[in-house]
């Protein structure tokens, strides 16, 4: 490490004088150089080039763990510990998370399901249980809001929707979207917050039309739906929160690009082995499995 630093630094400070105050030979410092760099810093060198591809795929959204499975999967023999390392040689690091704030409004008259999810977010297969709800995204001009509809057996994104107003076209925006690209299974579930868009007979009737059960959150308890929430709460860390955003069409844009450019076919799920959504559809898993 002494080496090293004389000779970033033998530009400004001469040779003899780094020497002295680090208190290591000259000869052994130009012994140093003519030997060149070892076996292990020509692969970290090496390792950091790959680490920062990664990263840099990741729209700088990536901490270790995903990075670490980018170079396995790319054949990289290399541990957890030396990628950590690695990364904080050169200053990267992975998006952190804010706090969420929920923004359902369940203060209505309207009838309401039974939970029949009760926090079992593990469907057997594809298109048996749809988890949806709403966020909101700050613009200068006024707020947007965002509607999901989840598949929560490969945590892909099926549909979405965007307005300046939250209601019930709204979530219906997302649902049809889903439908549109997607085969129901039989029996299938539609599960939400208790929220007057989703209990509306508007919504209501499309579900039943769609011959979907209903099944909605215990009133003001988020962990019922926290797949979703989860999903929001990548969003927000990994696009919403890392710029301002002057206009409600360069969030659309921009969140449109996220869901369908990155996060379904691109971005590691640690719920999915740290596969994507789209590469867990295609690998024909017939169950999940939890990254360590």
């Amino acid at each position: 490490m002494r080496f090293s630093f004389i000779l970033t630094e033998k530009a400004l400070y001469p040779v003899a004088l780094m020497c002295r105050l680090l208190q290591v030979s000259r000869s052994g410092f130009y012994e140093w150089v003519k030997r060149g760099p070892s076996k292990r810093a020509k692969r970290d060198a090496f390792l950091k080039e790959k680490i920062a591809a990664s990263h840099k795929g990741s729209r700088g959204t990536y901490g270790s763990p995903r990075v670490l499975a980018d170079l396995q999967s790319d054949g990289q023999r290399v541990g957890r510990k030396r990628v950590a390392r690695l990364m904080r040689e050169e200053g990267l690091q992975g998006c952190r998370p804010r706090r969420f704030k929920a923004t359902t409004d369940s203060e209505h008259s309207m009838p309401v399901a039974e939970n029949l999810v009760k926090r079992d977010f593990e469907p057997d297969g594809p298109d048996e249980l749809w988890a949806a709800d709403i966020t909101y995204i700050r613009t200068w001009e006024g707020w947007l809001y965002l509607a999901v509809v989840i598949d929560l057996w490969s945590r892909r994104v099926v549909g979405w929707s965007m307005a300046d107003h939250m209601r019930t076209e709204l979530v219906l925006g997302a649902l049809e979207m889903a439908v549109g690209q997607r085969e129901l299974g039989q029996e299938a579930v539609h599960h939400s917050d208790r929220g007057s868009q989703y209990a509306s007979r508007q919504y209501q009737d499309a579900l039943a039309e769609l011959e979907m059960k209903c099944s909605m959150s215990r009133k003001g308890n988020c962990w019922d739906n926290a797949c979703v929430e989860s999903f929001f709460a990548t969003l927000k860390t990994e696009l919403v929160h890392r710029r301002p955003w002057p206009t409600r069409q360069g969030v659309r844009l921009a969140v449109h690009e996220y869901i369908g450019g990155f996060y379904n076919g691109v971005r590691k799920h640690s719920f999915l082995g740290l596969m994507s959504p789209v590469e867990f559809e295609h690998s024909g898993c017939d169950h999940l499995t939890v990254a360590a």
